[in-house]
């Protein structure tokens, strides 16, 4: 059990969304919030209050009814005003309009993802650049600009990734810059006098996108393994993960995103840049979860990663740009290299059997795991200490402990969206905000404890090691016996072809 205090909260919240996450989430809130519990309620289209009894007992009110972009204004003012706090953890609710709504009503608000009424609606001749979450992003900052101040917070994305990735990522510069400081034997070359004097101040101002590019950082990995298994194997017809099914279905289908960097010596196959806006990041006109890369966790060792599209690519890249003036001198490269469960891989390889029909049957994993542990992180590439890992290494024993009937995954979301609901109640007048605008310590100082160790470690990991491939004799630029590129942390070295 945690030892955080309670978090004094005089206000009504609603708790938007009753599945994995959400019932995750309300055990934590009824340990960790300091209210009355009668001015909380649960809203989901679906019948799910049984399983919510203990938020139930407590005093909480449960509410069957979907948002639509008809009722959502007259819904949310049933069950919230002006310095409520609203934990949206639904899906395919317009991120827009909700926040918009909160905005002009005073509320505070939550959400780990960036969402659209219908996410399907797009046709197959829409541009990919039009299906990412980077246009998504544009257009709700041409909202927010729109109203001028500050208001009410509004945390948007703010789950393990995105969310908690972003405070790794500080976390992660901080200690390789403090490393190259203080070790100066375990670089290859010594410090310059001028760079160490960069380097130590922008380490004095927090200034992170400084220190990543005088820390030499080119490349940033959302790593991820997650390897709980359970003892009902997943049948023939069924989708079996151990998050929202719908949810890893939807950005899965989506174009791949990632941050673009300024290291990167050319454009990959069937990329497309964005003409507005940051011009951050690129989309290819393919598939996230066709989309491989090697990368690597500390535990799990080298993995071969989806590049699912996530938030995170963009705000982090966006938050660790440096420019002079209007020119951009140096952006890294991030993007997601997510393998999750044995059962969740064959999920995805049925459904692209039948055409990307996703499985009427679903089922998220929790009672039935019998081991495994979620390996989550930020991997840092490039730097003058080679690689660098922090994350989250939540096993399925030690999350039972926390909260009992979860699993890894769900916690590790959960952990992070009760940090974030202490940020905002804190910080109730920072107006619509990206994880990258918290202060990481703060979050993590009431995360932490539900994440199981949380490692910052070196790595001398690189994708050449684990490039083998057995016919690369007979295919030209392919394998381990290539030349050593003239950029080695290009993106292309990465990806698997």
């Amino acid at each position: 059990m945690t030892s955080t205090a309670k978090l004094r909260f005089d206000g009504r919240v609603l708790v938007l969304g009753c599945g994995s996450v959400s019932q995750c989430l309300q055990p934590l809130l009824l340990r960790h919030l300091d209210m009355d519990f009668t001015r909380l309620t649960v809203m989901d289209f679906a019948d799910l209050a049984h399983t919510v009894p203990d938020t139930l007992a407590a005093g909480a009110s449960y509410v069957r009814e979907r948002i639509t972009p008809d009722n959502l204004a007259d819904v949310l003012g049933q069950h919230l005003g002006a310095g409520d706090l609203l934990i949206n953890l639904s899906w395919n609710i317009d991120t827009g309009a909700i926040v918009g709504w909160c905005h002009d009503h005073g509320v505070l608000y939550v959400d780990t993802s960036v969402e659209e009424w219908d996410p399907y609606a797009v046709q197959p001749d829409t541009p990919p650049t039009e299906r990412t979450l980077y246009h998504r992003h544009m257009q709700l900052r041409e909202q927010v600009a729109a109203w001028g101040g500050r208001g009410p917070t509004a945390v948007v994305e703010h789950g393990a990734n995105p969310g908690l990735v972003s405070h790794w990522t500080k976390v992660a510069l901080e200690d390789i810059a403090t490393t190259m400081l203080k070790e100066p034997d375990r670089l290859a070359r010594p410090l310059e006098s001028a760079r160490r004097t960069r380097l130590e101040e922008a380490l004095a101002d927090r200034d992170y996108a400084r220190l990543a590019m005088e820390t030499g950082t080119k490349v940033i990995h959302i790593s991820e393994r997650d390897t709980q298994i359970g003892s009902a194997p997943k049948q023939v017809g069924e989708f079996v993960n151990t998050w929202s099914v719908d949810g890893f279905y939807e950005e899965g289908i989506a174009p791949a995103e990632l941050g673009w960097g300024t290291h990167e010596p050319e454009l990959p196959e069937f990329a497309f840049t964005h003409a507005t806006g940051p011009g951050n990041q690129i989309c290819i006109a393919r598939t996230g979860i066709t989309t491989l890369v090697r990368s690597w966790v500390p535990v799990g060792g080298p993995i071969i990663g989806m590049v699912i599209r996530h938030g995170e690519a963009f705000t982090i890249s966006d938050h660790l740009t440096v420019r002079d003036g209007d020119r951009v001198v140096y952006r890294p490269t991030v993007h997601y290299a997510y393998l999750p469960t044995d059962a969740a891989m064959a999920s995805l390889h049925e459904c692209q059997m039948t055409g990307y029909r996703l499985q009427e049957r679903q089922r998220i994993m929790t009672d039935e795991i019998v081991d495994g542990m979620d390996e989550l992180g930020v991997l840092l590439l490039g730097h003058d200490l080679n690689g660098w890992w922090v994350g989250s290494q939540l096993d399925i024993h030690e999350a039972r402990e926390l909260v009992p009937h979860q699993n890894a995954t769900t916690l590790q979301v959960a952990a992070s969206v009760l940090g974030a609901v202490h940020w905002i109640v804190r910080n109730p007048e920072r107006g619509v905000c990206v994880p990258d605008d918290l202060d990481h310590e703060e979050v993590l100082a009431v995360a932490n404890p539900y994440l199981g160790p949380c490692p910052s470690v070196q790595t001398d990991w690189t994708p050449r090691q684990a490039a083998h491939d057995p016919f690369s004799a007979f295919r030209p630029g392919v394998g381990d016996d290539q030349p050593t590129p003239a950029e080695p942390w290009a993106f292309g070295e990465f990806l698997v072809r």
